[in-house]
C-alpha cells in the first residue's frame, strides 16, 4: 500500500518537513506531486522522530504548505548504468543533456556506494602516465590513488584538467576511460570543457557529468556521489581502469555549508559543518583496487583554495585523506610558466611503490631526489641573491642559478598541446643536471651517474 502524505509541516529553502511520518530511511527518495501536475525529487536528509525533512532536488518554489502529495518510494536515490555511457553528457544528478536519449540501465545502482573492505584493497601499483614532466617525474600518479591538486582562483587548473583527460595512458595499454564531474562551473567553462574533448576527439572514453552555478545546490551536493558511482561500474564491472577528476571541491564543500546552515546544524571551523572530514573522506576513499578484481578507481579532485589559504578547511582536510597533493603556484603562472606546479610542496605519498625498473625506469627515483634537492638548493640561492645581488654569488651559487631558470623554463614549463612521455621526461633532468658538475649531485649513486650523467666529471 502507498501512503500519500497530503501537506507539508514547513518550506525552508530546498528543504520541506513532514509530520506523522513512520519508516522513513535517511537517504530515501521521495516523489513531491503539486497542485498544476509537475512532480519534484527530493530525499530524506534528517528525522526526528516522526518529522522528517526532505531535501527537494529541484527547490522549494511554487510549494506551499497545502499544494503538495508527498509519496516515499522506499528505494535511496539511483543511477541508470549501462556500457553506452561512455562518450555521454549528463547533469549532476547522472540524467542525459547530450539529446541522445535516455540510459537504457543494465543495472542500477545506489550512488551513496558501499565502502571498500580494507581487508580486500589491493596496494595501488604502476603509473598513469599524465604526459605532464612536473606531474610524471616528481609527483607521479598511482593507478588507484587519490591524488588533490589545489589550485587557487583564475589560475589554470582548467586547462591542466583538460590536458590530464586529453594524454593520460596507462603504460601496459590496458582498458582506461574518465569520468569528469564538475560542479558549480559557469556556463562558459562547462561548454570550454565539452568542447575540448570533442575537438581532442577523447569524448568517446569519457563520462561528463556537469552541474552548473546556476543549478540547485542539492544536486551539486550529489554530483560526485553519481560520478563515483558511474567510475566503480565501470572499474569493478566492466574491468577498466578509470580516472575520475572532480573540479571544483570547493563548490561541493560551499554547497554543503549552505546545505548545513539551512538544516540548522551547529557550524564548525569557517562555517562548515562538523562532518566535512568525514564526508569527504566518503567521497575520496571510493578511490582504490580491489583484490581479485581487474580494474581500479583513480581520484583527482580539484579544489581552489580559498585566498589561497593551504591551511582553510577544505585543502587542510583534503591532505589529511589523500596521499598527496599537486600545489600551483601563482607565482610561476604570473611568470607565464604552464602548468603552474610548485614542485616543493607537491608530493606523491605512493609514487615510490609505482616508479623505478619495471614501472617507468630504473633511474626514476635517482632522478626525481637529484631535481627536488638541488631544486631547493636554488630557492637559498634566490633568497642570498635578494640581498646580496646575483653577482655577488658564489661560483657554485651561479650554476645553482642558471640550473634554476633552466628547469622552470624547460622542465616545467611545456605547452598546453605537448605529451612528454616518461623517457623524455627522465632524459629532459638528466640533460638539466648535466648542467651542474657531478660533485653538485649528491644525492644519485656512481653507477646511475655514469649511465645518465652527461656533463663535467
Amino acid at each position: 500500500m502507498v501512503l500519500k502524505h497530503l501537506k507539508l509541516n514547513s518550506v525552508n529553502g530546498s528543504l520541506a518537513t513532514l509530520n506523522g511520518v513512520t519508516d522513513a530511511a535517511n537517504e530515501e527518495i521521495v516523489q513531491m506531486h503539486l497542485e498544476d501536475g509537475t512532480s519534484r525529487t527530493g530525499r530524506v536528509v534528517k528525522i526526528d522522530g516522526d518529522e522528517v525533512a526532505v531535501q527537494v532536488f529541484e527547490g522549494t518554489r511554487g510549494m506551499s504548505m497545502s499544494n503538495t502529495e508527498t509519496v516515499f518510494t522506499g528505494k535511496p536515490m539511483e543511477i541508470a548504468l549501462s556500457p553506452e555511457i561512455l562518450g555521454r553528457v549528463f547533469d549532476g544528478l547522472g540524467r542525459p543533456i547530450d539529446g541522445l536519449g535516455d540510459v537504457y540501465p543494465v543495472e542500477k545502482r545506489d550512488v551513496n556506494g558501499a565502502p571498500i573492505n580494507p581487508v580486500s584493497r589491493e596496494y595501488p601499483r604502476n603509473f598513469i602516465q599524465t604526459g605532464i614532466s612536473s606531474i610524471d617525474a616528481l609527483a607521479t600518479l598511482i593507478r588507484g590513488q587519490k591524488l588533490p591538486i589545489f589550485s587557487g582562483s583564475g589560475m589554470q587548473h582548467n586547462e591542466l584538467a583538460v590536458q590530464i583527460v586529453r594524454q593520460s595512458t596507462l603504460s601496459d595499454g590496458d582498458d582506461f576511460a574518465v569520468v569528469f564531474a564538475a560542479m558549480g562551473v559557469k556556463n562558459d567553462v562547462a561548454q570550454y570543457f565539452r568542447t575540448s574533448f570533442e575537438e581532442a576527439n577523447v569524448m568517446n572514453r569519457v563520462v561528463m557529468l556537469l552541474n552548473l552555478a546556476n543549478d540547485p545546490i542539492v544536486e551539486r551536493i550529489m554530483t560526485p556521489k553519481c560520478a563515483l558511482t558511474i567510475a566503480e561500474y565501470l572499474a569493478f564491472t566492466l574491468h577498466k581502469h578509470i580516472l575520475v577528476i572532480l573540479t571544483d571541491m570547493t563548490s561541493y564543500a560551499e554547497a554543503l555549508r549552505e546545505f548545513s546552515g539551512s538544516k540548522g546544524e551547529i557550524p564548525g571551523r569557517k562555517g562548515f559543518p562538523g562532518y566535512l572530514y568525514s564526508d569527504l573522506a566518503s567521497l575520496y576513499e571510493r578511490a582504490g583496487m580491489i583484490k581479485g578484481v581487474e580494474g581500479s578507481v583513480t581520484q583527482i579532485p580539484i579544489l581552489t583554495m580559498p585566498n589561497d589559504d593551504i591551511t582553510h578547511p577544505i585543502p587542510d582536510l583534503t591532505g589529511y585523506i589523500t596521499e598527496g597533493q599537486i600545489v600551483l603556484s601563482r607565482d610561476l603562472g604570473a611568470k607565464g610558466i604552464y602548468p603552474p606546479v610548485d614542485v616543493l610542496p607537491s608530493l606523491s605519498r605512493l609514487m615510490k611503490d609505482g616508479i623505478g625498473a619495471g614501472f617507468t625506469r630504473e633511474d626514476h627515483s635517482a632522478l626525481a631526489n637529484q631535481l627536488l634537492a638541488t631544486y631547493s638548493k636554488v630557492q637559498d640561492a634566490k633568497a642570498l641573491a635578494s640581498v646580496i645581488g646575483e653577482d655577488e654569488l658564489s661560483e657554485e651559487d651561479k650554476l645553482l642559478m642558471a640550473f634554476g631558470r633552466a628547469f622552470e623554463a624547460k622542465f616545467l614549463n611545456q605547452s598546453f598541446t605537448e605529451n612528454r612521455t616518461i623517457e623524455q621526461t627522465l632524459d629532459l633532468g638528466w640533460s638539466l643536471l648535466s648542467m651542474l658538475p657531478r660533485k653538485m649531485l649528491d644525492r644519485v649513486d656512481d653507477s646511475i651517474l655514469d649511465a645518465h650523467y652527461a656533463g663535467e666529471q
